[in-house]
């Protein structure tokens, strides 16, 4: 996973997910998804999508897609469905490593400096609160 980041960021100059998912050429799209559903990626006729929940705030918009690019990334073949907690659904292997791959993303080129919390990069990085346990 640190590779495949560390490969992404050199080559399109960013750790932005929406640079990086346009540079591959993954389509962005945001529409109503309904309470429960912060996201989704799939493939139509060749093409990739992530489609982002209109109605979240610029941070988790950034989380979701470098979560949905997680899938395209590690999880090719699959389309995936970010599904809330509240949802009947657990959270599987495959959004975990999703998670903790948005969280190395959005945080790759930073690092704890002296003094620093774990909470003050993350929320300097923008990475939502709830999203701090997928920091390790």
């Amino acid at each position: 996973m640190n590779e495949i980041i560390s490969k992404l960021t050199r080559r399109f100059q960013s750790n932005d997910p929406f640079e990086i998912a346009a540079g591959l050429g993954i389509h962005i799209r945001f529409a109503d998804l309904g309470p429960g559903t912060r996201g989704l990626y799939f493939k139509k006729l060749r093409r990739r999508f992530i489609v982002i929940h209109d109605q979240l705030d610029e941070n988790w918009q950034r989380f979701v897609c470098a979560h949905e690019l997680a899938h395209d990334r590690l999880h090719p073949g699959f389309s995936r469905f970010w599904l809330d907690e509240q949802s009947f659904f657990n959270v599987g292997k495959y959004e975990r490593q999703a998670n903790k791959f948005a969280v190395r993303l959005l945080t790759a080129g930073d690092a704890l400096a002296k003094g620093d919390t774990i909470e003050s990069l993350l929320q300097r990085n923008g990475i939502p609160e709830e999203m701090q346990k997928y920091y390790f």
